[in-house]
């Protein structure tokens, strides 16, 4: 891995400003496509251009899809519609080809589908493009070694050669019938100890593990997780082979995944990076603030509309972050659990009410344990204030045990409704759990205070 110090940057944007094109290209030679990305990074779109165009059109294929998706839009915005096609996406598998045309506008779509070279793939681009992106289809390649069941091994060896000649890595071998359904998976071992075998049926490795074209990513991310897969076929629905997923493209999706979830489960409401401008960031971030400060809003007027009780017993507005922090936290907890439990297969919603039931039980025992200290507490440092010690220790086991099951239910629902639970993580629990925690503290210490007769 390349380090890039101040000194080496220096080094680089003295070349690039001297117009020295054959020193750029002997430091670009000694460095990996993904070390090429980073550097980008550490320099401005012009400097990061004038590198590029030095590239050789494979490496700058692998560069570009090293890059995050906001640099690679910089750098092919200003290139033409057949640069980008003959340079770009021709030197790409079929996958990484529809990434990139998944990012560009429409009619860029249509003009680059016109200038690639390779109609054949052309055709496949065009029919992944067709696919969710976010199921198997929308991330499977086509470039994929496929031999028929009822092929002698000599014939499969020469099959195998000519359609490994266009593709960098090999996988698998996908063995297919006649009506291109697939059948098995030929072991590469068996090419050498079988080499005189009459067909390749009588020596594959029946029923593998394969994926519909529909099957969404999540799901798909568990089976390579659960039988520790580097590639995996994807059929259709009547079980023809269609393409293959690699173990490198699902793992970019489920950390692009697991970075949208941190920052849903952060409040900020798109997709947001330190490099983007001001005015996106506020705009990312300024939804779940506004709706927090309503929320904030809401609790002053559940709490104007307790000003005699205040008043009565003053004592009771020191308790106020401790009811509405404590239901955040126990919300958070618990919607985290469930979350990830969906996240990576361990929890069903079709046992909803099971977990419920569990997260009841842990709620009761919470509720217990944290109301019991503080009545412990309030009970020597409060003295003879009998009304507040009962009020805030009944408050925080009712508003525990809301909290509990609130924040299970929520994140189940939203599943249920295909809506990401990752939002049930964040300012929306906290929020709702400090307006809910504010209701049921005020409502208790009011029927207390009337049953005491302190409060009129």
């Amino acid at each position: 891995m390349k380090e890039y110090t101040p000194e080496y940057l220096e080094h680089i944007r003295h070349i690039i400003q001297a117009g020295d094109t054959e020193a750029a290209r002997r430091e670009l030679d000694t460095l990996h496509p993904a070390d090429i990305a980073e550097l980008y990074q550490n320099l401005d779109l012009e400097e990061a251009e004038f590198l590029y165009k030095l590239l050789d059109d494979d490496t700058a294929a692998d560069v570009l899809m090293e890059l995050d998706e906001d640099d690679r839009r910089k750098l092919l915005r200003d290139m033409p519609a057949e640069e980008i096609a003959k340079q770009v996406i021709d030197h790409l598998d079929t996958d990484d080809a529809v990434d990139i045309i998944q990012e560009l506008d429409e009619e860029d779509r249509d003009e680059i589908l016109s200038h690639i070279g390779d109609t054949e793939q052309a055709g496949d681009i065009v029919d992944l493009l067709q696919y969710d992106e976010d199921t198997a289809g929308g991330l499977m390649g086509t470039e994929m070694i496929v031999v028929n069941e009822n092929w002698s091994m000599p014939e499969c060896i020469k099959q195998m050669r000519l359609q490994a000649e266009d593709m960098d890595e090999i996988y698998y071998v996908y063995v297919v019938d006649n009506d291109d359904k697939l059948k098995g998976v030929l072991p590469l071992k068996k090419l050498i100890t079988h080499p005189s075998v009459s067909k390749i049926k009588h020596v594959m490795e029946t029923d593998p593990v394969a994926v519909k074209a529909d099957t969404p990513i999540d799901e798909v991310a568990l089976d390579f997780e659960k039988y520790d897969l580097v590639a995996m076929p994807v059929v259709d629905s009547i079980g023809r082979l269609v393409g293959r997923i690699t173990v490198d493209d699902v793992m970019d999706q489920v950390r692009e995944d697991q970075e949208r979830d941190y920052q849903l489960a952060s409040g900020l409401a798109t997709d947001v990076d330190t490099s983007d401008s001001m005015w996106q960031q506020v705009r990312s971030r300024a939804p779940w603030l506004l709706i927090g400060v309503a929320g904030g809003l809401c609790n002053s007027l559940i709490l104007g509309n307790f000003e005699a009780g205040f008043a009565t017993n003053p004592a009771m507005a020191l308790f106020i972050p401790l009811i509405g922090g404590t239901g955040g936290n126990v919300g958070i907890q618990s919607s985290a659990i469930v979350v990830q439990g969906l996240a990576n297969g361990s929890m069903d919603i079709k046992n909803t009410g099971k977990q419920l039931l569990k997260e009841f039980s842990v709620g009761i025992l919470n509720a217990c344990l944290i109301a019991a200290v503080v009545f412990t507490y309030n009970l020597f440092s409060l003295g003879g204030k009998q009304v507040t010690t009962i009020a805030v220790s009944l408050s925080l086991f009712a508003v525990v045990l809301f909290a509990s099951l609130f924040g299970t239910l929520v994140p189940l629902t939203l599943e249920r409704f295909k809506v990401d639970p990752a939002l049930a993580t964040g300012p929306f629990i906290s929020i709702t759990n400090d307006i809910i925690g504010m209701v049921i503290y005020m409502s208790i210490s009011s029927a207390l205070l009337s049953a005491f007769g302190l409060y009129v």
